[in-house]
């Protein structure tokens, strides 16, 4: 990550951080995808298993992995500042925040899981596959979330092909180490669904260990020297990082949850709508990885320029960034209205459910221009460290707007469980509003104090 002097390019740098995160993205998206997938041809029951156990699991893993991506914009204006000396203490931190999170959500799912579990009376085979896919899951936590940490440190420093790299070595890793132990090929244990947990959880380790090294003995990162001092726990160090971690990771915690919510709303409905609502929901999602890598690249290149001072140039990556996701948006949304048929038939054969996802399809279209402003802003905010709002305003989109709205045009109008993604699609709306406001008021303070500092 360097100076740039001309919007050519920025738009050069924004894209060489953006891409390998988007590769990155969808990787790690490709490794739940093959999970259920792989399990799925093993046994019905099993794919029901790794399904709700997957379910489980993201909401948790995705908000506590949002805490610890405080470390992104610390790092990125440690740099933008010229303060290097003090990032590996930040990133050592991270790492003791990283290992103790795992340690409290390893004590919760001894007391929560079970019981979570009985209270789905589930059938006895997808019950016990499901708990031992957690299991097995949990041996993967600790890894995971200091890979996440690593990971972090990387993008902050513009070495987002490093990453990419890294997770798409892991994903033939997975695979393999699914074929293995889901099937018992080559003598191995036939493990069937609980063994996608067990090559998850080893996926991680193999990925840790690797990016540890790197980030360790890379020419890149060795003048970091993120591991040549192991530093004792800070208090006022963890402040920093939960301060900001916290409201990151209840924002992102807020938006996958209430996606779970509106699918036990939709099991209230036939299977076949149930079916195209979650084919519909599957494409978005897949499609949502475009707003979300520029949204994470925003906070690399934001932080680094505001840590610099220099307001203008945060200001422009923040426009080229908002911009880029619109516009991509745009070009999906003609993806859709033209090909929505065909995108249905990639997930059934049958004519009802075909139809259905195309108009659930129709509404998607609303998400992703929602998405490309909202998204994206988010990751601005971070750049800047304002947090608080951002999270403040998602919890008030989804939750007070969204899903009510959702709940009652679905049971009090005709549009059934259309109802749902309309309420969603208005809480998204609120919520891109209310944050693209947010960012104006956030450029325009920090563009104020900057020019007050240069006056004194």
């Amino acid at each position: 990550m360097h100076l740039t002097l001309t919007n050519s390019q920025k738009w050069k740098q924004l894209f060489n951080i953006l891409l390998p995160i988007l590769v990155t993205q969808l990787a790690l998206s490709a490794m739940t995808f093959f999970d259920t997938n792989m399990s799925g041809h093993f046994s019905s029951a099993d794919l029901a298993g790794v399904a709700i156990g997957v379910s489980l699991w993201v909401p948790v893993q995705t908000g506590l992995n949002g805490i610890l991506m405080a470390i992104t914009p610390i790092v990125s204006q440690l740099v933008g500042a010229q303060r290097k000396d003090k990032v590996s203490y930040y990133v050592i931190q991270a790492l003791w925040l990283s290992l103790t999170l795992s340690m409290i959500v390893l004590i919760a799912g001894i007391f929560l899981v079970k019981p979570i579990l009985h209270g789905m009376n589930l059938e006895l085979r997808v019950h016990n596959v499901a708990l031992y896919y957690l299991c097995a899951m949990a041996f993967g936590i600790a890894p995971l979330f200091a890979y996440t940490v690593l990971r972090s440190f990387m993008d902050a420093l513009g070495q987002t092909r490093f990453t990419m790299t890294i997770t798409l070595m892991s994903l033939p890793i997975n695979v393999l180490l699914n074929y293995l132990l889901i099937y018992g090929n080559w003598g191995f244990p036939r493990l069937g669904g609980v063994g996608s947990g067990v090559a998850t959880a080893v996926t991680y380790w193999i990925v840790m260990l690797v990016t540890g090294i790197i980030a360790h003995r890379g020419r890149i990162f060795a003048e970091y020297g993120v591991f040549s001092k192991i530093y004792c726990i800070a208090a006022s160090a963890w402040k920093e990082l939960i301060k900001i971690g916290v409201p990151i990771g209840f924002a992102i915690f807020f938006e996958t949850a209430v996606f779970a919510a509106v699918t036990l709303f939709m099991s209230s409905y036939n299977t076949a709508t149930i079916a195209a609502h979650q084919a519909a929901m599957n494409f978005a999602t897949t499609l949502y990885m475009i707003p979300l890598s520029i949204c994470m690249a925003l906070t690399i290149l934001v932080g680094y320029e505001a840590g610099a001072g220099r307001s203008r140039d945060a200001k422009i990556y923040s426009v080229m960034g908002i911009s880029s996701a619109i516009g991509l948006s745009l070009i999906t949304a003609v993806v859709l209205v033209i090909w929505g048929e065909q995108v249905a038939r990639v997930y059934s054969t049958d004519p009802q459910v075909i139809q259905l996802a195309q108009h659930f399809l129709l509404y998607a279209i609303f998400f992703q221009i929602s998405d490309a402003i909202a998204t994206p802003t988010q990751g601005a905010l971070r750049g800047y460290k304002d947090v608080n709002s951002a999270f403040l305003i998602t919890f008030l989109a989804y939750w007070v707007i969204g899903l009510p709205v959702g709940y009652i045009i679905a049971r009090w109008t005709s549009f059934g469980p259309y109802g749902y993604w309309i309420g969603l699609i208005t809480g998204l709306a609120a919520g891109a509003v209310a944050l693209l406001f947010r960012l104006l008021v956030v450029q325009r303070r920090f563009a104020e104090k900057k020019r007050h500092a240069e006056a004194v």
